[in-house]
């Protein structure tokens, strides 16, 4: 090819400019475009940088699909969690499949069943951590996103999930301060407590044991003489609390907790129905998580010596939150967890509210 002769500005001379030159000129020249496109593709796309926890869109979740496998709403904190969560996604135009169950082993089928749907997120509460970790495994596979909430995972399965989860560790040490300060009240330096959980298999549950039990160990003159799993179950809680009366005798039960306001109240049915006092200076110690209007009640009444948050709708209306912006490609962070408070008659009124709606 002939070299191509051009002026140089000025014009008082030309130049003849080699082929290759010319060559390389076009390189740099493809090399800028390159490096502005790029940066510009890295602006546009800074949401979803390695780690983070965005589906890669930005903008409105309308249209985005959300498979949801909650408690079923035969539990009463369930039925009101999944009113809110539910129709906060509805509001933001998210289609969201119910795919809610109170068995652990239909969870676990559901799973299986959204991971097929490929829905832009699934969420998830875990009835049995352990036996839902090999579906969450699944769908790390399939690249479908997971969020849990209220329980955190099995820890195999920890890194591959989002979660929104109770700090339930705490939840468990302040029924133990509940308890403890109200035995101590009654003048008691020692006493028998029982305990009916939330479903056993639930890393729920036992991390509320962990808080309850590290520190019911600070005070040992009382001692944890009987364990039964409740299974979130209101009726199945009054029946265990009834035939652990009958064993020990009201003089062989000073206190008990119940995981969540609407079992402790049934064991409280189930001491008076039985001729047991309950709370005032000789009478069952009773306390529960998971406030209701019920529980706040029983409080102010003297019935129910105290409880802790974790309310459905604090939970539901967090968890909905980081669903919103999590398909709208805003990266939130992987994890957050819920503040809890404990609650007595000395603050309930500060918390009435909060606890009230369901």
């Amino acid at each position: 090819m002939k070299p191509e002769t051009r002026p140089v500005t000025g014009g008082k001379t030309t130049l003849r400019k080699t082929g290759r030159q010319r060559v390389n000129k076009i390189a740099l020249a493809g090399s800028l475009v390159a490096m502005a496109a790029l940066a510009a593709g890295c602006a546009g796309s800074s949401s979803t940088a390695a780690g983070s926890s965005g589906t890669g869109n930005s903008g409105s979740p309308a249209g985005k699909t959300v498979d949801f496998i909650g408690y079923g709403n035969t539990n009463q904190w369930a039925a009101y969690f999944n009113g809110v969560f539910e129709k906060k996604l509805k509001a933001a135009d998210v289609t969201l499949k119910d795919l809610t169950t109170m068995d652990a082993g239909t969870a676990v089928q559901n799973f299986n069943q959204a991971i097929a749907d490929k829905p832009d997120l699934i969420v998830t509460a875990l009835l049995d951590t352990k036996s839902m970790a090999v579906p969450i495994a699944k769908a790390k596979q399939a690249g479908v996103p997971v969020l849990v909430f209220d329980g955190r995972p099995d820890p195999k399965v920890d890194g591959d999930v989002l979660q929104v989860v109770s700090d339930n560790v705490a939840l468990g040490k302040a029924a133990a301060d509940n308890i403890i300060e109200g035995l101590k009240a009654q003048g008691r330096s020692s006493g028998n407590v029982v305990v009916v959980t939330g479903t056993a298999s639930s890393l729920v549950t036992q991390d509320r044991m962990q808080g309850f039990s590290a520190e019911m160990a600070t005070a040992p003159g009382y001692k944890v003489i009987e364990t039964q799993d409740g299974n979130w179950d209101p009726t199945l809680s009054g029946q265990i609390a009834t035939q652990l009366l009958a064993k020990h005798s009201c003089n062989g039960i000073q206190a008990a907790y119940g995981m969540a306001d609407y079992m402790a109240l049934p064991i409280i049915a189930s001491a008076k129905q039985a001729g047991c006092g309950v709370g005032g200076k000789n009478g069952l110690i009773v306390t529960s998580s998971n406030c209701f209007k019920a529980g706040i009640d029983a409080i102010k009444q003297g019935a129910l010596y105290g409880t802790a948050t974790e309310d459905p709708g604090t939970i539901a209306n967090q968890t909905a939150a980081y669903v919103l912006k999590y398909l709208s490609g805003q990266n939130p962070p992987r994890k957050q967890t819920v503040k809890e408070e404990r609650i007595t008659a000395a603050n309930v009124d500060q918390y009435a509210a909060q606890c009230s709606h369901a």
